[in-house]
């Protein structure tokens, strides 16, 4: 099996947006906000590995940084873009900011949406550091109980919140969804940031970077992002009433409230 990272194109106006969807979702997920952005606007709506289409053959697991680097310029050659915005939400923020990383001088706009990669989460970093936990989640994959005793033994001890064991339940809830969580989390571990170096280079090429976070969210923690967009000269962030897993379509309606916002992309 070969690498593929697969894609859908939507419309085919001269902007292009490249768009990195969040974990256990699919390109389809933007949709809604796709039909708002005008027809002046091409999308290409990325599956995340292990996600949809897209393949991640064994010799590239853990993915890097500048693999994914190779794969996404292979794309852009491919289909003659020189020039592109990014739009990610969760997880698919790490695809999103290796490619601002790499490509800054190309990058037009970036819109984040409680993006994962920012600073360190308890439940990711539990889940792919230490390699015990690891083993423990790869066990979980055939049989959960373990795991999830041991996070609610966490939740006693008031060091995870009861909305995150209420997530994690929810993703070991099947087998396939199980797969998913210990395949992705242990593949993508590799493709962590260094934050200072990262809003150096988003600022010396003057990217545009427009945040969109959940006052309600626990699974990405609005503070961490708001401290990391703080040291952006060109960074907008607005704060939604909600939580995680349905802010893509809370944004979509703000932005559908707020047609103006497209130009910032």
């Amino acid at each position: 099996m070969k690498t593929h990272l697969n894609y859908r194109k939507y419309g085919a106006g001269p902007k292009v947006v490249l768009a990195f969807h969040g974990y256990g979702q699919s390109e389809g997920h933007w949709r809604g906000l796709i039909q708002l952005l005008g027809p002046e606007v091409t999308v290409y709506a990325f599956d995340l590995f292990y996600h949809g289409g897209s393949r991640l053959a064994k010799q590239d697991a853990p993915l890097t940084k500048a693999r994914l680097a190779e794969l996404l310029q292979a794309f852009l050659a491919e289909q003659n873009i020189e020039r592109f915005s990014l739009l990610a939400f969760s997880m698919g923020a790490k695809f999103a900011l290796t490619a601002a990383e790499y490509f800054p001088g190309r990058v037009q706009g970036l819109w984040l949406i409680a993006p994962d990669g920012i600073g360190s989460q308890l439940w990711y970093t539990l889940a792919t550091r230490p390699p015990w936990m690891r083993g423990l989640l790869g066990r979980a994959v055939l049989r959960p109980q373990r795991l999830l005793r041991f996070l609610h033994t966490l939740r006693q001890r008031r060091l995870l919140d009861p909305s995150l064991v209420h997530f994690a339940q929810w993703q070991l809830d099947s087998r396939e969804k199980r797969l998913r969580i210990y395949r992705s989390w242990t593949a993508f571990r590799s493709l962590t940031f260094d934050l200072k170096r990262l809003a150096r280079v988003l600022n010396q090429h003057s990217v545009p970077v427009t945040f969109f976070l959940g006052r309600h969210d626990r699974v990405i923690p609005a503070a961490g992002i708001q401290q990391f967009a703080a040291t952006l000269s060109s960074a907008t962030t607005t704060l939604l009433d909600t939580g995680h897993a349905g802010l893509i379509y809370d944004v979509t309606a703000y932005v559908r409230q707020h047609p103006l916002l497209r130009a910032k992309l």
